[in-house]
């Protein structure tokens, strides 16, 4: 079985490269499940259900969130509808709307998808780690093998700890937020597999997919700087293919990519 994680998408740039490369790229690499994170795909950052249906139309098979999954209303009602596959992070409290994780049936074979949040340099959030534990349990009592999580956090070593923690216990656990692809992919002693960043899909020439001079009066001013996102060609695709054997769900193999 073969994987594609796709990094954050950022805005309608990042939309519209996404839609333009991503069916042909899922053809010519044979991918069996594509997921992409979509928590900064809405103009502005966040997730509409416009943008949402986007990258369903691009050919994303599933979606992830992180800490701007909330930040639009309108998005509530459309991440209560069990058949939208959208996840939130599971550790968010549990009166948020939506579910932290999912089975998605490939009819050969059934995969667990979940999602977390950090909690060094985040929001207040239950601890990662035990809400992990919880949701794997879960999914394996209902039979899954293959668990894929995501991993939204803010500190390399937390992301780490938990690709540690988790080892032999998922496929595979991917991290997003910081829309830096990192050059750290590998399988794990007991065959998970595990990359730092995904990185980003949106504007090369900009600064974490934010117009550069916006960042940039930001950081010299300290005073509030209305962000926006440039609308440019000039765009990359980030993530990682990852190869499991859907019988077991150990990991084969993870190779980085970008699309440009």
């Amino acid at each position: 079985m073969r994987i594609l994680f796709v990094g954050d998408i950022v805005s309608q740039s990042g939309c519209d490269f996404l839609k333009n490369h991503l069916s042909s790229f899922k053809k010519l690499r044979q991918i069996d499940l594509c997921i992409v994170n979509g928590e900064n795909s809405a103009v502005g950052n966040g997730i509409t259900p416009h943008s949402a249906q986007s990258l369903f139309s691009a050919g994303a098979d599933a979606i992830t969130l992180g800490n701007h999954a909330l930040k639009r209303p309108e998005i509530y009602e459309y991440l209560d509808n069990f058949n939208n596959p959208v996840v939130r992070p599971a550790n968010f409290s549990d009166k948020a709307p939506g579910r932290g994780s999912m089975i998605i049936d490939l009819g050969y074979t059934q995969v667990g998808l979940i999602n977390l949040i950090g909690a060094v340099y985040m929001q207040i959030c239950e601890n990662p780690f035990t809400c992990a534990d919880r949701e794997i349990e879960s999914l394996k009592n209902q039979g899954v093998k293959n668990i894929l999580i995501d991993f939204h956090a803010e500190a390399t070593a937390e992301k780490k700890a938990l690709a540690y923690y988790l080892d032999g216990r998922v496929s595979a656990v991917v991290g997003t937020h910081t829309h830096v692809q990192t050059a750290d992919e590998q399988i794990l002693e007991n065959s998970t597999a595990y990359i730092t960043d995904l990185g980003m899909t949106g504007p090369t020439e900009s600064v974490l997919g934010v117009t550069k001079e916006c960042a940039i009066e930001k950081m010299i001013t300290n005073l509030p700087v209305r962000f926006t996102n440039p609308q440019t060609d000039l765009c990359c695709i980030e993530g990682v293919i990852i190869d499991i054997d859907h019988t077991c769900g150990k990991a084969k193999s993870i190779e980085r990519i970008q699309i440009r």
